[in-house]
Order: C-alpha cells, then structure tokens, then sequence
C-alpha cells in the first residue's frame, strides 16, 4: 500500500498499515480529538443501556456542530452544510461505497492515520494516477457538503472505539466477514496455504458479522481477525431510527492475513 508520511495519529502509516499491527493491535488516537471527546465520555460512563448510550452519542454530536440549526440559515448552501452530518456520509457508504459519501469516509482515514485508498470505482495505483484525481474531486465535492465532517467523523470514531471497549471487555479481535467475487480490490502480496492469503485491503472496506449474509456478496468470502481498533464504524451501535444496516462493519484496511473460502 502507498502512504503518505503525514497522518494525525500516534502511530506511523506503515505500522497501522501491517500485517504485525494486526497481530499485536494498539489504540489508535486521533491528535486532538481527545478534549472534544472528554466531556462525552464522562456522560456515556454513568449509562447502562447501550441504545440510551447510541442515542445520547447522537444528541451531543447534534448540540457540538449545531445539526439541528440548518433551518435557521439564510442561504441554501448553508442549510445543507449543517443538515448533512455524519449520518448521511454513513447513509451513503451503506448505499455505494464508491460514492461521494464513501470518498470522504476514505478521505478521513488517509486525513487521519495517513492510508490512502487504493480503490475507488477503480483501482487507485499511485498519487498521480487519474482513479486518485477522480476520488480526490469526490472528496472534495463531498466534503464541501457538510460543516466539519472530519472532526464529526474523529468524535464517530472515538464513540466506536469506546463502545467496543465496553461491550467486548478484553477482546482485541473480532471474526468477520466479506463477500467478494474476485480479488480485483484486493492485490494478493503472499499465498501462505491453499486457503490462507496476505491482501492488501483498501483503506476502508465493509465486513459482516454474519457469516451466511457474507455469501450474498459474492462467490468467494474473506475471513478475517479484525483488530478492535481498526473497526471505524459497527452496524448497531446508533439507534434504528437513525441508522439501519446492523450487520455492516466498516474496517480500516491494510495489510490482511486472511482465509479465502470459496463457494461451491
């Protein structure tokens, strides 16, 4: 995977990139995400339920970046900057993960831990390549949709990681899985067995916890040891009201040690 030397996080590109990062995972922290994320914190600890947990998540985020004030502005570009939050970037991922949405979903991995993509509607070769040109301008075109989608995408990210710490206590990994048809998205580095491969995933990419649902997806199914820390978003975690598709996980991508099943 090409990466770029910059990122926000406490670790390099090349290390969250590893097949040895995923072995021995470490939390990831987003540089400066940690103050906005304080007082959230201390008010999901004294919550039990996790719905009331998904629900409170989304009601600070709407009072942080002003969601729910889009009708009070005066022009229209303004409105839809405030009324397209989080939401509808995971909305559009779920729906095409090779939209608009999905480019700033990849935009903020490569913004934040310094992956960039390595396909989107197309295999992404190099930074000078025109499938990079095509996914920057979505992401631009994306980006300029929404009031501060990074910094709302950092908070997502930080809830997840605290919501996996509290209803998976001293787990690192989870099973899952993804339905393929080849492996056009995902360039083979090694073949270790007949069934075992090393992939290098894209910088973001969906999986399932249902293994059944996986084959829905394609002839073949990837299975994966997913590091907690490299799962962006969990299908579940937000109330059904504002979020459906419970079975999606979204992984930040890599280096993958995987099984390769085949259908018969």
């Amino acid at each position: 995977m090409f990466s770029t030397s910059l990122n926000r996080c406490n670790l390099p590109p090349w290390v969250i990139a590893s097949r040895h990062y995923n072995r021995a995972p470490q939390p990831l922290e987003i540089q400066g995400a940690h103050h906005d994320q304080r007082a959230l914190f201390e008010k999901l600890a004294l919550v039990e339920d996790p719905e009331v947990r998904g629900a409170l998540f989304h009601d600070f985020m709407d009072v942080r970046f002003q969601l729910h004030q889009w009708h009070r502005e005066e022009t229209p570009s303004s409105r839809k900057s405030l009324k397209n939050s989080y939401l509808r970037f995971l909305r559009g991922w779920q729906f095409d993960s090779n939209s608009i949405e999905g480019a700033v979903l990849k935009g903020w991995v490569e913004s934040r831990l310094g992956l960039p993509p390595t396909f989107h509607r197309e295999p992404i070769d190099d930074f000078h390549s025109k499938a990079y040109v095509q996914y920057t301008f979505d992401r631009m075109q994306g980006s300029a949709r929404s009031n501060a989608i990074l910094p709302q995408l950092d908070l997502l990210y930080g809830f997840v990681q605290y919501e996996l710490g509290r209803r998976f206590p001293g787990k690192k990994h989870l099973s899952l899985y993804r339905g393929i048809c080849d492996f056009t998205e995902h360039p083979v580095i090694e073949k270790s067995d007949k069934d075992r491969y090393i992939l290098r995933l894209n910088n973001l990419n969906s999986f399932t916890r249902d293994f059944e649902r996986a084959w829905e997806f394609g002839t073949r199914v990837l299975e994966a040891e997913v590091p907690l820390t490299k799962i962006f978003f969990l299908g579940g975690l937000l109330p059904r009201s504002l979020l459906r598709g419970e079975e999606e996980v979204i992984v930040i991508g890599g280096e993958f040690e995987v099984r390769v099943l085949i259908g018969g």
